[in-house]
């Protein structure tokens, strides 16, 4: 199945399985290249200030790009290098890794949901289960050699990060500082390292078409010199430029539930080129799977009504990955 893959082989025209429907094309001429999108400065010492920004941006755009954030730049430079590496690997080398069951905890895949998709994406990816590290590194592949050692680093300290943003959003809901990490329970920590390669047509095809994240908090180390992100904002779609050495944080489904749809899990996309590769990685943030999640009291504690049912991760989790990546708002099936 492995020969599934598009990164295995070089494309002088697209496959008709990955040509979208002409309504459903990404437009790219459409697309705003020069919005300004928040850039938050994590190093700043005014923390009111600090958490002020992080309610706006929240609020207004449900995504953001943070700056002097503690993540070393040199691991940024050497986790992209290595998944670089990796995707540069022989076929039947990857091969051993290929599987199209989302259920599997480590695999190698491409597009979306590859059984149930008319149409595919133009991406090939590696999801990694990533916490607790020493469960899941074992079965994390061997090649590139340095690839566990720079991987593992990376992912503890991409947690910590994703720790201390919780801290700064629950303050900004004028929760206690500590009140996402409590209620989320013992998260999961995934990574998907997304690559998505030249494509001969790129404005017929996505690489990944419109979706929110059904996590509680996605953070994206993209390429710095390819842009592909781009989010949906007032009836509009804008490109993501990266800032040099930030990381986008992405508020997931799970967050805009627990703050009681103030905060919005943005609509996002990927979209590819002709002239270059792309890669990026995608750290997600996940509730357990048992635990609880629901408006946080306090936010209607007030008479708001609360938007959203009671409901645990796992239930959502399997609902997501039901239906097809760009259907309806799968947050919409948990309204009260």
């Amino acid at each position: 199945m492995a020969e599934q893959l598009i990164s295995t082989a070089d494309h002088d025209t697209l496959p008709g399985n990955y040509v979208r429907p002409e309504s459903q094309r990404p437009r790219l001429a459409d697309v705003v290249v020069d919005a300004s999108i928040p850039v938050i400065d994590l190093s700043n010492s005014d923390h009111a200030d600090l958490v002020s920004q992080v309610a706006v941006a929240c609020h207004s755009h449900g995504f953001f790009q943070v700056v002097n954030h503690g993540v070393p730049v040199e691991l940024t430079l050497s986790m992209l290098a290595v998944a670089h590496e990796f995707f540069r690997l022989p076929a039947e080398e990857k091969a051993k890794l290929y599987s199209d069951d989302p259920a599997k905890k480590i695999r190698l895949s491409t597009s979306f949901n590859v059984r149930k998709e008319t149409v595919h994406n133009w991406r090939d990816y590696l999801r990694l289960h990533c916490y607790p590290l020493d469960r899941f590194v074992p079965e994390w592949p061997a090649n590139p050699p340095s690839f566990r050692e720079i991987v593992s680093t990376y992912c503890k300290e991409i947690r910590e990060l994703g720790f201390r943003l919780y801290g700064a959003i629950s303050e900004s809901l004028g929760l206690e500082h500590d009140y996402i990490k409590k209620v989320l329970g013992e998260q999961e920590q995934h990574m998907a390292v997304n690559f998505y390669p030249k494509c001969p047509e790129p404005e017929l095809t996505f690489g990944l078409p419109a979706h929110t994240d059904p996590n509680a908090l996605t953070i994206l180390l993209m390429d710095q010199q390819v842009t592909g992100l781009q989010v949906f904002k007032e009836g509009k779609w804008i490109a993501v430029n990266p800032q040099p050495n930030a990381l986008v944080i992405n508020i997931g489904d799970q967050l805009q539930a627990l703050s009681n749809g103030r905060y919005k899990s943005v609509w996002h996309r990927a979209v590819v080129n002709s002239d270059k590769p792309r890669m990026s990685v995608a750290s997600f943030l996940c509730p357990c799977n048992d635990v609880l999640i629901g408006p946080a009291q306090k936010l209607t504690a007030d008479g708001s009504p609360a938007v959203y049912r009671n409901y645990t991760y796992d239930e959502y989790y399997k609902k997501f990955w039901s239906r097809n990546l760009d259907q309806e708002h799968c947050l919409e099936l948990f309204r009260t």
